[in-house]
């Protein structure tokens, strides 16, 4: 067996002892390597009572080097692979986790969030590129009509974009996220707590097959692993450290996607929240991280997520406003003529400039002016305002996100699951 072979085999082994982010191991890890660090835990050498004691639990169960040949061997048939940091394809921006600290962190969960000891992956993308331009879009399981076209829309705008959609899989938004980059012929990754081969939730089978095909899928546990509910919470920190920033599209008031923009926050990435209706169960989440977290910011769409994300000076989110309007381009003194125009019949210029407060030359040239805007019409008697223009349509309301289109992005998502209580929380 080469020395790299046995160190990803010793990695392998170290994640089948211990639950991935214990920062403990990851300290021998660093300081030891991979194999001697496995030797010393199996000596029962840890360097606290609850290592060893959880070591010697899972060992009893099986000789570790004997289950990580087999899962090795396993991964080989899956058709997946091993990539260890000691890899090209490693993701250099996970080492931020070393620094992860949470704020009234006391379980484990929140407590034990050390960098990955390995990845087991599915599909033929070098990981450390299709993570390098990516973005995180989370959120209920539950999602709302709104909800699932909103993350639809993000998801296919920022891979038509160029960037990776990073999700968990789940139902809901994660599903219409992947489904919406997708649609766009772009890039989507799902980090799963559970192993490569096991599609979790089965509803979403056909959806990892496309993702393995196009994308990747990823996990910190060898094949067979199953979805336990605290494994969920532990990848969520790499889906905050693997990408540029985090949206959540919707989070009922305890929510697993809040926590992984919180990962996000604490390692200083940017994490974003779409708002929603105040009366939404699914926008409890949202909002209140918005209201605890002064650096969560507001996103309503793509452009907001790139200004946030993207380069600085370059992708800038265009202001909101209403589309623009004749009378928006008028001066001070041609908006003083038009406002002293009676609002039927007509009126003599003279009446007109001492109505409106300017000189009769001011007048004329602004009537000149109005009258070229067709905001004005000139007559016998005068000048008067020009009727409506009945035959333009209505200017669409733009502050919302509009009904998805047949045939669009989200329109394609016909199967984003939303029914409450599917799945384990992400």
């Amino acid at each position: 067996m080469s020395t790299i072979e046995e160190r990803t085999l010793a990695r392998v082994a170290l994640t089948w002892l211990t639950e991935p982010g214990t920062r403990s191991v990851h300290r021998l890890v660093a300081r030891l390597g991979p194999v001697a660090a496995l030797d010393l835990l199996l000596d029962g050498g840890a360097p606290d009572e609850k290592l060893r004691s959880a070591v010697a639990a899972r060992a009893a169960a099986g000789d570790a080097r004997a289950v990580a040949a087999e899962a090795v061997a396993r991964t080989e048939r899956l058709g997946a692979r091993l990539v260890t940091p000691e890899d090209e394809e490693w993701p250099a921006q996970l080492a931020d986790l070393g620094r992860m600290r949470l704020t009234d962190a006391y379980r484990k969960v929140d407590v034990e969030t050390a960098p990955p000891l390995c990845f087991w992956v599915r599909g033929s993308w070098p990981l450390a590129e299709a993570l390098d331009r990516s973005v995180a879009v989370v959120g209920a399981r539950a999602a709302t009509g709104y909800g699932t076209h909103v993350a639809t829309e993000i998801g296919y705008g920022l891979a038509d974009r160029g960037w990776t959609i990073v999700s968990g899989g789940a139902f809901g938004i994660d599903a219409a996220a992947h489904r919406g980059a997708l649609n766009a012929g772009g890039l989507t990754v799902a980090v799963l707590a559970c192993g490569v081969d096991r599609p979790y939730p089965m509803g979403n089978a056909a959806l990892f097959e496309r993702i393995a095909d196009t994308g990747l899928l990823v996990s910190e546990w060898p094949p067979g692993a199953d979805p336990l509910r605290p494994r969920f919470l532990i990848r969520n920190r790499v889906i905050a450290a693997g990408t540029a920033g985090t949206v959540v599209v919707e989070a009922s008031a305890r929510s697993g996607a809040t926590q992984t923009a919180r990962r996000a926050l604490a390692i200083g990435r940017p994490a974003m929240a779409v708002p929603g209706p105040v009366t939404s169960a699914m926008s409890v989440g949202t909002h209140e991280l918005l209201r605890e977290y002064p650096k969560a910011r507001l996103v309503t769409g793509v452009a907001h997520v790139l200004e946030e994300v993207g380069r600085i000076g370059y992708d800038l989110a265009p202001p909101a406003r209403g589309p623009e309007r004749p009378r928006d381009r008028l001066d001070d003194e041609a908006t003083q003529v038009l406002e002293a125009m009676p609002r039927r019949g007509a009126v003599g210029v003279e009446r007109l400039a001492a109505r409106a407060g300017v000189t009769l030359r001011t007048a004329l040239r602004k009537l000149s002016m109005l009258e070229e805007l067709t905001l004005v019409v000139r007559r016998d008697d005068g000048y008067a305002l020009a009727p409506p223009d009945t035959s333009a349509p209505a200017a669409a309301d733009t502050s919302a996100p509009a009904p998805p289109e047949a045939g669009g992005p989200a329109a394609a998502d016909t199967g984003a699951r939303g029914a409450a209580g599917e799945g384990t929380p992400t």
